[in-house]
């Protein structure tokens, strides 16, 4: 099975510019917790329901902060071609839940999460992820 054909194909995206209050909205009217960030038909980052609490609230930020002030850069993704259990493995070692999905153009095509692996298939594989990523480290760490 191929990432196409259990990603959310339809992605709200976010800017720079936009504001913290933008994303919160938008997160709380879609009921996700993470939007690609994109400036000029190019990822810049990602911004993550954590992000807007640890980076924002918890710094003292007002909801007018801007995006790019608290998002984090550089996007780690996936292709829409790829096989799922690589993906997850993938998932699982840089401990994320969610991924953008790209066409080999590099363009944005949708969103994988854990929640649309383990929907598709059995949850051998979505399982192992969770466990990985539920490890101490990672790009959203505490310890430290």
């Amino acid at each position: 099975m191929r990432v196409f054909d259990v990603m959310t194909p339809v992605v709200q995206l976010c800017t720079p510019e936009d504001t913290v209050r933008d994303a919160a909205e938008a997160m709380a009217e879609l009921d996700v917790g993470l939007l690609p960030v994109a400036e000029e038909n190019c990822l810049v980052g990602m911004i993550s329901d954590r992000d807007i609490a640890v980076r924002a609230v918890g710094k003292g930020c007002g909801p007018d902060t801007k995006i790019r002030d608290v998002m984090t850069p550089g996007v780690k993704y996936c292709f829409d071609d790829q096989d799922i259990e690589s993906v997850s493995w993938n998932m699982g070692d840089i401990q994320v839940r969610r991924l953008p999905v790209l066409s080999r153009q590099k363009r944005l095509v949708g969103i994988i999460s854990l929640g649309d692996i383990a929907r598709s298939r059995a949850g051998d594989v979505t399982a192992a992820s969770l466990h990985q990523i539920s490890q101490p480290g990672g790009q959203h760490t505490q310890a430290g």
